[in-house]
Parts: C-alpha cells; sequence; structure tokens
C-alpha cells in the first residue's frame, strides 16, 4: 500500500504506531522499525523501509535492448521518459488482512491495449525452496533429513540427471516444529532466495554450502563440473573416438556403468570382447548398476582405486597387453592399464588420443551450480487483493489471461487447483524476498492482464492508478530489466 494508505490504517498511541501488515500487528517507536525491519515509524507514519522496485527497458529502432541497461555502471537507476516501466511487487507492502486491495493496481496503455497490472508482496507460509546441486557425489539417501544450524529445514529428494536434489521449509517446518525451528527454516529460506551462503547437514550425508547461481561445495570439494552423461551415455557419445586406441573403456558411474565391448555402441563397431567383468548387478549388455556404493569417489561412487570394481578377467577371452582406459562420467578421474602375461591390470602412462577424449568429456561436462527455485501457493487470500471473487483470477491464470510474475521475473504455474507458482531466484532483482516473524516469507509477485479482462473479474477497478502516479512517488527505484526475461506486458499483444 503508499505510505498514504498505510497511515490512514495505523493508529497512533504516545508516538507509537501499530503496524498492520501482518499478523504480528508490531507497536513501532518513533525512529524504529518493526520486527520484520520492512516498516519503520517515521514522524509518526508507518512507510515501508524499502523503496518500491521500477524496471524499465529501453529499445533501440531494431527492438533490441540498449546496451547500458544490461548491467552497464553508466545507468544509475533513474526513469527514462516515454520507455517502457513495470511495476514490480518489490516494496509494494502487503494486502494483510487480506480484504485491502492489493497496494499498487497500475494501469498503462501498451501497443494500443490498456493494461493493469496488480502489485502486491504476499506474505507465503505455504512456501518452500527446491534445490538443485549440480554434482554426481552422494549428498545423502533419499529422504533424509537436511538440517541448517541444528534444526530439521528439509529433506533429500529423488536425485535426477546429474544433479541432487533438495527440498527446503515448507508449512510443516516454518509452523509445524518448535518455535527455533520455524525461525531458523524461515532465514535459511529468506538467505537462499536472496542469493545469499548457506551452510547445510544432510542426516548420514555430506554438509553442503550452496547458493544460488554458484557452484556447490560438497564437504570440502568445490564442484566443477556437471557430468555428460551416465556411463553408458558416455560410451554412447565417446564410443568411435576410443576405436582403435583401447581395447576396452570402463565408464564408472553410480547408477549406470558402461563396459565398451559389451555394450552395444561396441557391438556395433565390431568390438573384440575383453573378457573384463565388472561388479553389479547387469541390466542390459554393457550397463551394470550397483557397481559400488554411493560416494564421493569416481562418477559419485564410493571408489577411489577403479580396478576395485573388476570382478574378474576371463582367461579365455582378454590376452596380454590388452588395453584397458577407465574413466568417471566428468573425465576429472582417469586411468589407462595393460595386461601383463598374467592379464593382470597395470598402470601405464596414458596414450595421448586417449588423454584427448578424457578431455573431451570434460569439455563437454557443464559447469556445475546450484539452481534455487522458490514456490509458493498463491491460491489463498492475497487474491482478495485482486478481486472480490478470487476464482475468477484463478481462472484467469490458467486461461493464460493473466500472467503472473514475481519481482517481474517469469513464474511457472503448476497445473491443477489453486495458483502455485514456481520461480528461479537467480532471475529477480537482488533482495527480493523478506519475512514476517509468524514466521513467513515474503515474495514479490505481479497480476499482469488487459484492463478489459481485470474488469471482467471483477477487480478493484476504483483503486486503479495510472502509472504516472505511481512515477511520481517519492521512495522508488529503478532496476535495468534483464533482457533474457519475456516482458510481463506482452501478454497484451501478440506476443504472448
Amino acid at each position: 500500500m503508499s505510505d498514504v494508505q498505510i497511515a490512514e490504517t495505523a493508529k497512533a498511541d504516545d508516538g507509537l504506531i501499530r503496524c498492520d501488515a501482518c499478523p504480528v500487528l508490531c507497536r513501532i517507536r518513533p525512529g524504529k522499525t518493526g520486527a520484520c525491519d520492512r516498516y519503520a515509524n517515521v514522524d509518526g507514519v508507518l512507510t515501508r523501509t524499502d523503496p518500491l522496485v521500477l524496471s524499465q527497458r529501453v529499445l533501440d529502432r531494431d527492438g533490441k535492448l540498449v546496451p547500458f541497461f544490461e548491467g552497464s555502471d553508466a545507468w544509475k537507476g533513474e526513469i527514462t521518459p516515454r520507455a517502457p516501466v513495470f511495476v514490480t511487487g518489490i516494496g509494494a507492502g502487503t494486502t494483510y488482512p487480506d480484504y485491502k486491495p492489493a497496494p499498487f493496481i497500475v494501469s498503462q496503455a501498451y501497443e494500443g491495449v490498456d493494461t493493469v497490472t496488480v502489485v502486491t508482496e504476499g506474505i507465503f507460509s505455504y512456501c518452500s525452496v527446491k534445490v538443485k546441486i549440480d554434482t554426481d557425489r552422494h549428498v545423502g539417501p533419499e529422504q533424509a533429513t537436511v538440517k541448517c544450524d541444528g534444526e530439521p529445514v528439509g529433506h533429500v529428494m529423488t536425485a535426477e540427471y546429474g544433479s541432487q536434489m533438495l527440498s527446503l521449509g515448507g508449512v510443516r517446518h516454518l509452523t509445524g516444529g518448535g518455535k527455533r525451528e520455524g525461525t531458523v527454516t524461515c532465514d535459511m529460506m529468506l538467505r537462499l532466495c536472496n542469493k545469499e551462503v548457506v551452510e547445510l547437514e544432510v542426516e548420514g550425508g555430506a554438509r553442503l554450502t550452496i547458493q544460488a547461481g554458484k557452484p556447490p561445495v560438497i564437504d570440502t570439494h568445490r564442484e566443477e563440473r556437471m557430468r555428460v552423461g551416465c556411463g553408458s551415455a558416455t560410451i554412447g557419445i565417446f564410443a568411435k573416438q576410443w576405436l582403435g586406441h583401447a581395447d576396452e573403456v570402463v565408464v564408472v558411474d553410480d547408477h549406470i556403468t558402461g563396459v565398451l565391448t559389451e555394450h552395444q555402441a561396441g557391438r556395433y563397431l565390431d568390438m573384440k570382447p575383453a573378457g573384463i567383468r565388472v561388479r553389479g548387478r547387469k541390466s542390459t549388455p554393457g550397463r551394470y548398476f550397483q557397481v559400488a556404493h554411493p560416494g564421493s569417489g569416481w562418477g559419485g561412487t564410493d571408489v577411489t582405486d577403479p580396478l576395485t570394481i573388476i570382478e574378474k578377467i576371463d582367461p579365455k577371452t582378454a590376452w596380454p597387453g590388452l588395453r584397458l582406459l577407465m574413466v568417471s562420467t566428468t573425465g576429472e578421474d582417469s586411468a589407462y592399464f595393460t595386461l601383463d602375461e598374467n592379464l593382470k591390470p597395470v598402470p601405464a602412462a596414458m596414450p595421448v588420443p586417449l588423454q584427448t577424449v578424457v578431455d573431451r568429456i570434460g569439455e563437454n561436462c557443464e559447469p556445475a551450480l546450484c539452481t534455487v527455485l522458490f514456490m509458493g501457493g498463491a491460491g489463498g487470500s492475497l487474491r482478495a487483493g485482486v478481486t472480490e471473487n478470487p476464482v475468477r483470477l484463478t481462472r484467469s491464470v490458467r486461461q493464460s489471461l493473466t500472467r503472473v510474475t514475481c519481482g517481474g521475473a517469469p513464474a511457472y504455474v503448476w497445473p491443477g487447483g489453486g495458483i502455485t507458482v514456481m520461480v528461479d531466484v537467480t532471475r529477480m532483482p537482488d533482495k527480493s524476498f523478506g519475512h514476517v516473524p509468524t514466521p513467513a516469507m515474503v515474495a514479490p509477485i505481479e497480476f499482469t492482464m488487459r484492463l478489459a479482462d481485470y474488469q471482467a473479474l471483477g477487480g478493484h477497478v476504483e483503486n486503479v492508478v495510472q502509472l504516472d502516479r505511481v512515477l511520481g512517488a517519492k521512495r522508488q527505484r529503478g532496476e535495468a530489466w534483464r533482457g533474457d526475461n519475456p516482458w510481463p506486458l506482452d501478454v497484451v499483444g501478440n506476443k504472448a
């Protein structure tokens, strides 16, 4: 809400102001802030401490973003006249106690169409953080509890291709445990969503240092590479490049270890069987499960000596001088052997052609990063800030008449009932998130649509203000629009 609106709802008592922006209802002394540090008593007026964030893009005649709006130091955040502006929910304030219209309901013409953006900061108890950690290293068993500062804050999810997944936060950790658990959980989520470093520990697993958009640190190891594929996929990719330089290649992987001459790729190349049998459960030719336990060694296993996964070498098939390459799925671990007269693997210098392919495996591995996705249920009472009949907003979103963004960043809306959104925090402006000490997260959210559609869903039309009026507010700051984010107002034109 605007400063004027806040002042009208606040109640002064001997200089104290009652803040009604969340259920805590802080009584704030002059010159002080509330428990969330988001609202302060400024000369007897309840004031949002952070400025409203406006994002602007400037296009040249070819329709491309002007370079200084893509992060150049030349731009100081001033709003350029006649350039498209989007009002984000960052610094907007909330609708609590929910029946009030959203703090800003902004109308502007875009490409000849009247649009409306409903802007607010939602208070989310039903929210979580999904973390994708690019690594093959074992972080812990599925369903294992993840702790922060000694408190349970989430759990390990199923591993995905080249990544380990965590689910952190959620209403049960925020409100279903002890007071300290809820406080630690909220603080952890706030720091992750604001792209800060967080230390975690998995029960029965690893210690993790994670930060959105940065490489993960697992125990003391800083990850650099995301694997090129599983052991079987690596065989399929590079089989032809190994042909003529190795008689057998074993790609060690915690999930699917590949053996070249048994693999279909080796058979297509008419490679001679090598007689080297690895441990584990054979799935299909050349593909083995459970060759070792999960760990931080070769290919996400606990293997430090690759020869330990060889179960036997068949003397009827193998031969002295056989050339054996063993490599991990990232190329970070590799070794070359030849079989002696007793068919024992003997370490040898890696031939240049094989080293070239090992290096190429590493070249094809993408940088390992931590991805942090904020996920929240916007299907609750904050919809009342948009319309007196909330289900109409839900239907409008589902029919793609309304675009949902978070701090201007594109939000994925899950299918099914309600408005459950998920957003990559690295695509949002810095310090987009806040909290209230209930505890709950505060996240910016915007609903953009045609003015006619807003009127049809029974929106708070009487509270619509023109963009120029918002631009005249004192507490605001400009934010350069990210060129890789779609422009939210394109929902009204042919670009939707």
